[in-house]
């Protein structure tokens, strides 16, 4: 027999109250990226942002620090983000139309500033990203697929919505893994919120809707019996912010590595590409997918710590699990040399004020082909030490 372990990962759909958190404060960072290029703003001038959004029963709470030469409508956009979500009615758990908006923001501080026009990174941490060859996507299985069945859940929802879901839901899902290798699906449990004329047969809707056509896609992983827990509690019609507070930032294990990976503390959401939290975190990613796309290894671990208004991290490591095909300090040193890991480096690098950030607040961070930390382009810099 070998090592057997169990690994379980979790996600939440758009519609749960922190993830439309999350989507109110990338929709901001959005518009006021959006503001700097119609304004055609110097890059040394561009908005710094930094946005905490806190849901409640019929109200938001908009909050944090804004440096920007242009003018966002915060009202406007926290509501129409809401109801983008399906967040119409008090009946479904929140109005974005009459909710109440309460808005709370100042410039960024003057001595962060400072810091951060040099080309320093602004705040200290350590930010992790990771790559493994459990899935085509280099991501860990078990957060691949609770994703996975997070997207059919709001899939079903707006292409059907007879069937009677809403847009609050979560799922989480158990891998036996074997010799560090996923070898098949243990449990899957799914929380969807529904209305309360399907509640006797939400189960079975769940299964039919969601699960079944998830399962198609990892067929190789159904090699055993799986036990389901759906709706556990029998019942779940109250859900988003009329059932559970919603606050940016508080699931940063779902936005990244379903807790396979270390995580500094750092959220994403609402921060432009300055705030190392974000944007050191999305190189970290590409560094270990590059490492593992270009065979110098099947896993790997990137480790990238900041001080605040420095310029170079303070430290850059690189775990390969003893999985690695070279020298891994041979592989650290490549990897200083390929990538520029200043703040400046990685928002070049990256094209990141260019992108727009409030996809990532729905599915997790990262996985995602469309995002360009997620390009293996890198790796021919890289494959000579193999």
């Amino acid at each position: 027999m070998g090592n057997t372990q169990i690994f379980t990962s979790e996600s939440v759909s758009e519609g749960h109250p922190d993830k439309v958190a999350d989507q109110i404060s990338d929709a901001l960072l959005d518009e006021f990226m959006a503001e700097d290029d119609r304004l055609n703003v110097k890059p040394e001038e561009r908005c710094r942002v930094a946005i905490e959004t806190m849901l409640a029963h019929g109200v938001a709470v908009v909050s944090g620090e804004v440096t920007s030469m242009g003018y966002v409508n915060v009202q406007h956009v926290v509501r129409d983000t809401i109801k983008s979500i399906g967040y119409t009615d008090t009946k479904v758990g929140f109005d974005g139309e009459n909710c109440g908006v309460l808005v709370a923001i100042q410039p960024q501080s003057p001595d962060i500033k400072q810091g951060v026009d040099t080309g320093g990174a602004g705040d200290q941490g350590m930010m992790f990203g990771m790559a493994t060859r459990d899935t085509l996507e280099l991501m860990p299985l078990p957060i691949s697929i609770a994703h996975a069945l997070m997207r059919q859940s709001a899939c079903v929802r707006w292409q059907d919505p007879s069937i009677g879901f809403r847009p609050d839901a979560k799922s989480q899902v158990s891998i036996i893994y074997e010799d560090g290798k996923p070898t098949r699906i243990d449990t899957i449990v799914v929380s969807q919120q529904h209305e309360e004329r399907v509640e006797k047969h939400v189960k079975e809707l769940i299964k039919a809707h969601i699960v079944d056509p998830v399962l198609t896609e990892y067929t190789e992983f159904l090699g055993g019996e799986i036990k389901y827990h759906f709706n556990p509690t029998g019942r779940f019609v109250k859900g988003g912010p009329a059932g559970d507070t919603g606050l940016t930032g508080r699931k940063i294990i779902v936005d990244t590595y379903g807790g396979m990976c270390p995580h500094g503390g750092g959220a994403f959401s609402g921060k432009d590409p300055t705030k190392v939290d974000r944007s050191a975190a999305y190189m970290a990613r590409l560094v270990a997918k590059n490492v593992v796309a270009a065979g110098l290894a099947d896993k790997c671990n990137v480790a990238i710590a900041y001080a605040i208004g420095v310029e170079q991290p303070v430290s850059v490591q690189i775990d390969t699990f003893g999985t690695e095909t070279a020298d891994p300090e041979k592989i650290s040193k490549r990897v200083r040399e390929v990538f520029d890991l200043s703040p400046r480096g990685i928002i070049r690098h990256l094209g990141l004020y260019d992108f727009r950030y409030r996809q990532t607040a729905r599915n997790g961070h990262f996985g995602n082909p469309a995002f360009p930390w997620e390009r293996t382009s890198d790796a021919v810099e890289l494959k000579d030490l193999a």
